[in-house]
């Protein structure tokens, strides 16, 4: 495989030095560039002239090789969509660890396109397979069952600018609402896809649980088109999944054991921190929805505490008293 990669990669600086010179190269400056020997530089024009139908020609006058663009003729490109080596490992890397977060959404197109580029980089499937097996992903939370038949129709109707009519289940309260729909945005999160879209029922921006879209209709309309800036200023300023602007500022002091991991991680685009005198450290991160930040915050145990604002450290209370009655018992071990 190592000798069929080099070949290739060869054979790309090759066409890349040809056709960025004005003038011939001589062999033994190709065999500097390429690292190579000369009966390697041989071959390689060789199989750029019989496989690719290169017009590699060599100049007896000025002793080296070129392009034959001459005569008015357009300049030689390889045939195709070519990358060097390694921007194609990582094309097929990026692809495969698409077909694996989305849980067989696009697989079929994926799929294609990794069997297009393992025959450039003249490889079988085993054998990129058990490149690609070197990365791991661990999917967690992740709610789609399969390929979701419903989302290249709901992707196809965003791109091409059209509106959608929406059967869709709400799971906060089981109830399901029948609306036509602007599809904005895609939104991969936490393992799951969301569709951003402005509701026509609502007559606002909404997001979308994409596994809970139980229909979807294409429609013969333009679908309201808003902005990128607006886009993100809607959907970015709240935290996490939920929407709208951000009413208030969570004030998390986590214990110095913790700090080195919080310090690191990213909760919200305009979260600030600073450490505190006692090596503890100090996030700051706007919300408007109190639900998912709460979440996130219980996940940490002790080793946080919500400084303000009240009702969030209210509300943080609230579920500990709850957790604590699944475990308080007497001690005949029924619960209190």
């Amino acid at each position: 495989m190592a000798e069929l990669m080099d070949r290739f990669e060869r054979v790309y600086q090759l066409h890349t030095i040809l056709s960025g010179r004005r003038i011939p190269i001589a062999g033994k400056d190709l065999q500097e560039r390429l690292e190579c020997s000369e009966i390697t530089v041989k071959r390689l024009i060789g199989v750029m002239r019989n496989h690719f139908d290169a017009p590699i020609v060599y100049d007896r006058q000025l002793h080296g090789y070129r392009y034959d663009n001459q005569n008015g003729a357009h300049p030689y490109e390889l045939p195709g969509l070519w990358f060097n080596a390694d921007e194609l490992w990582g094309l097929l890397t990026c692809h495969t660890l698409l077909s694996k977060l989305s849980q067989g959404i696009f697989g079929d197109h994926v799929a294609q396109l990794q069997k297009r580029i393992e025959k450039l980089l003249g490889l079988d499937n085993s054998s990129a397979r058990r490149k690609l097996e070197s990365v791991k992903i661990l999917p967690l939370g992740a709610r789609q069952k399969g390929a979701d038949p419903l989302f290249n129709k709901i992707a196809s109707a965003l791109f091409d600018g059209r509106q959608l009519h929406l059967t869709y289940e709400a799971r906060s309260s089981g109830k399901t609402t029948e609306r036509d729909v602007s599809p904005q945005t895609l939104v991969y999160y936490r393992d799951n896809w969301y569709l951003d879209a402005w509701c026509h029922l609502k007559n606002e921006l909404r997001t979308f649980a994409v596994e809970n879209i139980h229909a979807a209709i294409r429609l013969d309309r333009s679908a309201k088109t808003f902005i990128r800036a607006e886009l993100d200023a809607y959907f970015s300023s709240a935290y996490g999944i939920f929407s709208g602007t951000a009413e208030h500022l969570a004030r998390l002091k986590f214990t110095p054991e913790r700090t080195r991991w919080i310090k690191d991680e990213h909760w919200h685009s305009a979260q600030q921190g600073r450490w505190l005198v006692d090596g503890s450290y100090e996030l700051t991160v706007p919300f408007s929805d109190h639900r998912e930040l709460l979440m996130d915050i219980l996940k940490h145990g002790r080793h946080v505490e919500v400084l303000e604002p009240e009702f969030l450290r209210q509300a943080v209370q609230d579920e500990i008293e709850a957790m604590k009655k699944i475990y308080q018992k007497d001690e005949t071990g029924i619960i209190e």
